[in-house]
Formats: C-alpha cells, structure tokens, sequence
C-alpha cells in the first residue's frame, strides 16, 4: 500500500496495516523535515508530486521489496504540501518473519523512493529564501 498525503501521516494507522501474526518482526522508517540543509536554516519544506506516476513508482518499489525479501506487507506513504520542521514528510512500514529481511526491505525501499519516485521538494530558508531542493536524481529505466 503506498499513498500520496497532504495530511500528517497517521504512524498508528501505517503500523496496523503492516501487522501480521505471521510476522516476528516490524521495522518503521520516519523521515522527518530537519531544521537545517548544509550551512543553510529551514523553516520549512514544500512538497510537490506527479501522483500518477509516484504511484506507478512505488507500485513497483513494494512489488520488489515483497518479492526480495518475502515481506508479509508493506506500506509507504509520503506527504505533499506545506511541512514544518519536525513533522513527517514519509513514513515506510515493512513486516516480515525476521529482523534482518525487515531491516534490509525498509532500507531498500526509502533508498528506491529517494531516487525513483517523482517527489520534489523546495525548502524554506531563513538566510535565502525559498530553494528548490537537487535532493537525489532519479533513476529513469
């Protein structure tokens, strides 16, 4: 399950969709909007998406994640819009029988969604303005 949110991420929700008895172990990745980017303080980031094609993205980045790892579930979501310092920008939920698939499949996954999930961001400085992040470049292919 991946979803594109212009709300705050509900983790409670994200970790009952992962649950599974069969599942000895679940491993939960918080990506938070920090104060600072290199020498520069942010206020704040804006998020922007092409829902469609995030979604096509994601669609194959958890088929993978479960095919690779034999993931019990799997959910990801990632906000849009106005974010604050300190409030979730994307959240990734793995389950599986073991720690070390469930550890290993949560990496994977937010590693795939930084550099093949169309997600730009622009970042609210306080010494230069707005500036649109380069982040990481995508994977095209």
């Amino acid at each position: 399950m991946f979803s594109i949110s212009q709300h705050a991420i509900d983790v409670d929700k994200l970790l009952t969709t992962v649950r599974d008895d069969a599942a000895g172990a679940t491993v939960i990745f918080l990506g938070t909007v920090r104060d600072h980017n290199d020498d520069c303080a942010v206020s704040g980031i804006h998020y922007e998406t092409y829902v469609r094609m995030a979604e096509e993205a994601m669609a194959k980045i958890e088929a993978d994640a479960i095919k690779i790892w034999n993931l019990k579930r799997f959910a990801a979501v990632h906000r849009i819009g106005d974010l604050k310092v300190g409030e979730v920008s994307v959240a990734v939920a793995v389950s599986s029988e073991h720690r070390a698939e469930a550890f290993d499949a949560g990496r994977y996954a937010i590693d795939r969604i930084k550099t093949e999930v169309p997600i730009w961001k622009k970042e609210v400085t306080n010494d230069k303005g707005p500036m649109w992040a380069e982040g990481t470049p995508l994977e095209v292919g």
